[in-house]
């Protein structure tokens, strides 16, 4: 995309966190066509949110690691975001309602990272990319649906826009993680005290550690590489649920 095309759909996209306007679809002359364009658009788009005081980013998410997630949303394969200092939480998370447009929960597995992972050690694997987490977290990602119609949406947008993006909650960091039989740990979610949804991390591509490698490539591949105390959110084992 070029600089001008750039600068159009990001003053469009940092309305939708900025000004709390509700999105459409991206005019044809400014709309990523790939997903190339999508992570170009996403790190303009952390720009501009960070310049305009929504803070900087502190972590990634990954979308559509599981079965259920790409069944829901209709999409094949993973999807990255960018997480945002103020939104993220420890151990116990409390949000405004009315500052999101329709918010939205997810049972998650995160993760913090102990080192960077540049591109002069890619590709990684499940087994290279194991060294470099310090920590592994129960985590509740927050989503925000900020657009019109997000079905009508292609998803290059939604991934230049954060995919759905909008926080999250972390629990107590385990960094005895290696003691666990991490494919096997089991997750549920409750919501006013009925459990809306259920998992297991294999869910998650057969084992966490597969998205975090398939994050790290990508992110090397779109000249973002993961750094060192990074937070991110591995993917949901249970469907959204919107509040």
């Amino acid at each position: 995309m070029d600089s001008q095309a750039i600068s159009n759909a990001v003053s469009v996209l940092a309305r939708g966190r900025l000004e709390d306007a509700r999105l459409d679809q991206l005019m044809e002359s400014f709309r990523p066509v790939d997903e190339s364009d999508a992570y170009q658009l996403q790190a303009a788009l952390s720009e501009q949110l960070t310049a305009g005081g929504y803070g900087e980013p502190v972590g990634r998410k990954i979308g559509c690691t599981t079965a259920v997630m790409q069944e829901y949303l209709k999409i094949p394969n993973p999807c990255a975001g960018l997480v945002y200092a103020p939104t993220l939480q420890q151990r116990r998370g409390t949000f405004v309602f009315d500052s999101f447009h329709h918010v939205g929960v997810e049972c998650e597995i995160a993760v913090r990272l102990s080192e960077d992972l540049p591109e002069s050690n890619a590709p990684y694997e499940r087994s290279t990319i194991a060294p470099a987490v310090e920590a592994v977290m129960a985590g509740i990602e927050v989503v925000d649906d900020r657009w019109v119609d997000y079905t009508r949406m292609d998803v290059a947008t939604l991934i230049a826009d954060d995919f759905f993006g909008a926080g999250g909650v972390l629990g107590e960091p385990v960094t005895s993680w290696r003691d666990l039989d991490l494919a096997a740990l089991s997750g549920s979610m409750s919501i006013n005290g009925q459990q809306v949804g259920s998992g297991v991390s294999s869910d998650i591509m057969g084992h966490p550690f597969e998205a975090l490698a398939w994050l790290a490539n990508t992110a090397v591949q779109h000249g973002n590489s993961l750094r060192a105390g990074e937070i991110v959110f591995l993917g949901s084992i249970v469907e959204t649920k919107w509040l």
